[in-house]
């Protein structure tokens, strides 16, 4: 009995499929009698339109705005591509650069040599430096290999290029330079005025270099008249450096307190706050070094 009344609830499914084809039927028959104003029509337009409208207007946003996404992650992509560009640009500039200014350096050492071509040179690079703003005490890399001894002059370039300093100290593939803007630095030198020159003693001043970057000049006879930018080179006299080497430019120059001679300052040929490299002259003046003095 139960069997019959579930069999009589079940209905197939193809009557349901006969029945929805039938009402298409219907509705399709009532809108062709009825024309586009029937109330099937009516609740179709009111319910289906407006929700299709909105669904067009939601996929159009949702199509700018993943259009925009695409746009801005392209847009990120290539900023980055752009930046690790400009990196790599900016590192190629700096080393072009740092070439370029190395170049410069090595010309002026080469115009030294031409300067100074009675003199056999080696050039050297300066790895170390004393603490303080200026190179008044320093290490090159090469040593008594490469022929350096106590006592050879060190040169460096610039406008005109001049003495820097002395070798102190040798190891065989280094040596110690005390420049002569060091405290302890004295170094005959000679004005150019006249035939002859006038002597004088050019004397390491760290203060005054720091305050004015100059040197002082000491011992110029008082009966002569020195005009500022005049040419000091060192002197023939001097125990430690070799003739005639550009030391720098007088300045200020006149009669001490006591009467007896003239004093002024100094103004360095070399430029002693960025050195890198310096020419090394393997002739010396003396054999043996006396370790100090003029």
């Amino acid at each position: 009995m139960r069997d019959k009344k579930k069999k009589a609830r079940e209905i197939p499914s193809r009557h349901v499929l006969y029945a929805i084809v039938l009402l298409c039927m219907l509705m399709i028959g009532a809108t062709w009698i009825l024309g586009n104003t029937n109330p099937v029509t009516d609740l179709i337009a009111n319910g289906i339109i407006p929700m299709q409208t909105g669904l067009n207007e939601l996929g159009g946003t949702l199509a700018e705005q993943l259009e925009n996404l695409r746009t801005l992650q392209a847009a990120q992509e290539e900023n980055r591509l752009l930046k690790e560009e400009l990196a790599v640009l900016r590192s190629e500039n700096s080393r072009l650069q740092e070439e370029h200014y190395e170049l410069e350096r090595l010309r002026e050492l080469l115009g030294l040599q031409d300067e100074y071509s009675q003199y056999t040179m080696t050039a050297a690079r300066i790895i170390h430096k004393d603490s303080g703003n200026w190179y008044h005490s320093f290490l090159i890399d090469k040593g008594s290999a490469d022929g350096i001894l106590e006592g050879c002059n060190v040169l460096a370039g610039g406008a005109e290029g001049g003495l820097v300093g002395i070798v102190t100290s040798v190891g065989e593939n280094y040596a110690r330079v005390r420049a002569i803007i060091d405290d302890t630095s004295h170094v005959g030198g000679t004005l150019l005025i006249g035939e002859n020159g006038i002597s004088c003693v050019v004397s390491g001043d760290l203060r005054l270099m720091t305050e004015e970057e100059q040197l002082r000049v000491d011992y110029i006879d008082k009966d002569i008249t020195v005009e500022d930018g005049t040419k000091v080179l060192t002197s023939n006299l001097s125990s430690e450096y070799l003739p005639n080497i550009l030391i720098g430019y007088v300045q200020g120059v006149a009669i001490g307190s006591d009467n007896l001679q003239q004093s002024g300052y100094l103004v360095p040929a070399v430029k002693f706050d960025n050195l890198r490299e310096v020419m090394v002259i393997l002739d010396r003046k003396v054999t043996e070094t006396a370790g100090g003095g003029e």
